[in-house]
């Protein structure tokens, strides 16, 4: 029977879900999950302990519980549940408290909602980056933080987005096209800041395989077309010195994560 797994927040419930997620990963099952925010009422966490109750006892296999409640009393109200329960911010705070000799003030939502600073910063970030996803315009590259290049459908846009969401960083992207192939260069635009160029690549094979679910069996997909692509455009890289990754295995968020390690950026929110 797969395991039954709930994520559960008086907030948005975000940091379960990626704690949770994260030690669940080293487990080569699968889990069916469940995440369930904003329980920031003793109504509301009621309702969840006699939900988790009643999947142990349809199962008769205690459901695993990941959560990050601030409130004490509602989190008592979860603890009595017949879950398996991990608290994350507990089992951090009290060492820490007595580490830094401070007691913590634990506030809702603090975690997301830490400055109005960094909310704009997000919303500025995604602005940017929609508005220059994919060459649209050149006219704004100077603004950018950071430059992302590579062959179409090699993953620019979504690690761009992921930069901008989650970290507030103004990422551009341009696609190199079978009619750049011939006499590839970078355009002036893109020389001008070449400071902020970074490359994605990506192996062939599997270049090959997403551009057949978009177009099949057309030029741009075929396999030949997609080898001369990426090796004009790894040649440009090496040219041209701009850092690059291969981005074939890697989930948008490692990509992200190697893009900020190689290149140092400064993370504008967290």
């Amino acid at each position: 029977m797969t395991p039954k797994v709930f994520y559960i927040s008086d907030g948005t419930a975000i940091t379960a879900e990626i704690f949770g997620h994260a030690v669940l990963s080293q487990f080569p099952i699968e889990f069916e999950a469940l995440t369930i925010p904003f329980i920031d009422a003793i109504e509301k966490a009621e309702k969840v302990k006699q939900q988790i109750n009643d999947c142990f006892i349809t199962t008769q296999v205690r459901p695993i519980v990941f959560h990050s409640i601030v409130n004490a009393e509602i989190r008592d109200i979860i603890f009595a549940s017949e879950a398996l329960d991990y608290d994350f911010l507990n089992t951090f705070v009290s060492p820490l408290e007595q580490q830094l000799g401070v007691k913590a003030q634990p506030v809702i939502n603090r975690t997301h909602g830490k400055a109005k600073e960094s909310y704009e910063n997000r919303i500025d970030a995604i602005n940017y980056t929609l508005d220059n996803d994919d060459g649209q315009t050149m006219k704004n590259m100077d603004k950018a933080d950071i430059i992302l290049l590579g062959v179409s459908r090699c993953g620019k846009t979504p690690s761009s987005l992921y930069l901008s969401m989650q970290f507030g960083i103004k990422a551009a992207n341009y696609p190199f096209t079978e009619d750049d192939m011939d006499n590839l260069k970078l355009p002036s635009e893109l020389k001008k800041n070449k400071s902020k160029l970074f490359g994605l690549t990506i192996d062939p094979q599997r270049l090959h395989e997403i551009r057949q679910s978009r177009l099949e069996n057309s030029r741009y997909s075929s396999l030949r077309q997609c080898r001369i692509e990426v090796k004009e455009v790894e040649m440009l890289f090496k040219k041209e010195k701009i850092p690059f990754v291969n981005a074939t295995n890697h989930s948008v968020e490692e990509i992200a994560a190697k893009i900020l390690d190689k290149t140092g950026l400064k993370r504008h929110m967290f």
